[in-house]
């Protein structure tokens, strides 16, 4: 299963997403069967590392991405990835519009995995103050639990 997040930017939500479900599958047993990236719709922050906030926020549950760098969706990742999974609508909106014919089916809501949340979005905590991370975080964690829980599902 290859499972890519997704935001705007690619330096808070999708890459928190990534650090914390690459944990969850480690402690589980699945790393072998998942492949993990994530990646923004926008390209203003392409190359950097994530925002400090978000690296602060994971670093204090035991999550270190600062080795991850921001980079932009582009037309292969819609065969890349079994899974595009965007952090809000409005990314949801826009990889549906850009992907490629045949691929849309990939393209979800990332808490629709999380099934007391479906159809919620994660809120984009960039102008916000530190307790928009801790939200960011509690929400990705419910997603990558309920990720995980379906691909081992899937898998069994």
């Amino acid at each position: 299963m290859r499972v890519l997040f997704v935001c705007l930017g690619n330096i808070c939500r999708s890459a928190m997403a990534e650090g914390v479900f690459a944990r969850i599958v480690s402690q589980r047993g699945l790393g072998a069967q998942v492949q993990i990236d994530s990646a923004g719709t926008g390209d203003w922050h392409v190359g950097e590392p994530p925002d400090r906030r978000a690296r602060e926020m994971l670093a204090r549950h035991g999550i270190d991405i600062s080795n991850l760098r921001a980079r932009q969706v582009n037309g292969a990742d819609f065969d890349a990835f079994d899974l595009l999974l965007a952090m809000d609508r409005d990314n949801l909106a826009t990889l549906k519009r850009t992907a490629p014919d045949g691929t849309s089916h990939r393209v979800r809501l990332f808490l629709d995995f999380a099934p007391d949340l479906a159809g919620t979005e994660v809120p984009d905590p960039y102008f916000g103050g530190p307790d928009g991370f801790e939200q960011v975080f509690e929400l990705v964690e419910a997603g990558a639990n309920g990720l995980a829980d379906h691909i081992a599902g899937n898998s069994s």
